[in-house]
């Protein structure tokens, strides 16, 4: 008779827990972004491109000056480069007005007009890495693709105990593997933008809110024996005799 493989059971059993509290604190605390009263694809690549290393309430102004100039794609790729450059200037990183220009250009002329929303398509984009493609599958197109920025790795180091060089490929395999598994069918909208939100607000890089954290009991990172307790939680469920 073939053992119960634990470690399988208890990531299962913590990635069940974790998606129904995770949407439960986001219907809560979720944050009121303009970019997230859309799905307008156009829309919600501007505001990945605008969010890229750059803090949310610099780009909430920004993103909403940016829309009343460019409303599309079309609007865009009309405009003159320079001027894009210039409006785009107080954000920093100024590579990234002239890849959204030329992404609006290719997809007027190329495209008529539409964004693709297929992952390897976006990602042959320059400018449109695989974070940014699976922020506009979700966002925009609804679908059940994983994203991993720099607060979502975060987390899901912490809560799996993920060790090791996050820029080693199989680390970084293992946390998108994560972040897809993750996903609730159907609802990557709203696990994602949870993801995000529960990253940069109480899973922060300094003095993380564990304390009061809904994922404190099976967080490695909250508590070194946090896996322990977990663990024998579950191992009570499973080994529990099945009726005859």
């Amino acid at each position: 008779m073939g053992g119960i493989d634990t470690s399988r059971a208890l990531d299962k059993e913590r990635i069940r827990i974790f998606q129904r509290k995770l949407l439960r604190w986001y219907a809560l605390h979720g944050r009121d972004l303009p970019w997230r009263h859309t799905s307008d694809p156009y829309h919600i690549l501007v505001s990945e491109m605008m969010l890229h290393q750059t803090q949310v309430a610099r780009v909430v102004e920004k993103y909403c000056e940016w829309l009343a100039a460019y409303p599309t794609f079309e609007a865009l790729a009309a405009a003159p480069l320079d001027e894009v450059r210039q409006r785009w200037r107080p954000l920093g990183y100024n590579f990234r007005p002239e890849r959204l220009h030329e992404i609006a250009k290719f997809v007027v002329d190329e495209l008529d007009g539409k964004l693709p929303d297929q992952l390897d398509e976006l990602m042959a984009f320059r400018g449109i890495g695989r974070y940014t493609a699976g922020a506009i599958l979700s966002f925009a197109f609804h679908k059940d693709a994983p994203i991993v920025d720099t607060n979502v790795r975060r987390l899901i180091r912490r809560i799996f105990g993920i060790r090791g060089d996050p820029t080693r490929v199989a680390v970084k395999r293992r946390i998108w593997q994560l972040a897809e598994t993750m996903i609730p069918a159907g609802r990557a909208y709203d696990f994602n933008q949870a993801l995000i939100d529960f990253g940069a607000l109480v899973c922060t890089v300094r003095d993380p809110a564990c304390s009061s954290c809904f994922a404190n009991e099976m967080c490695m990172h909250a508590t070194e024996d946090g896996l322990d307790r977990f663990e024998q939680a579950l191992q009570q469920r499973v080994k529990r005799p099945k009726a005859s």
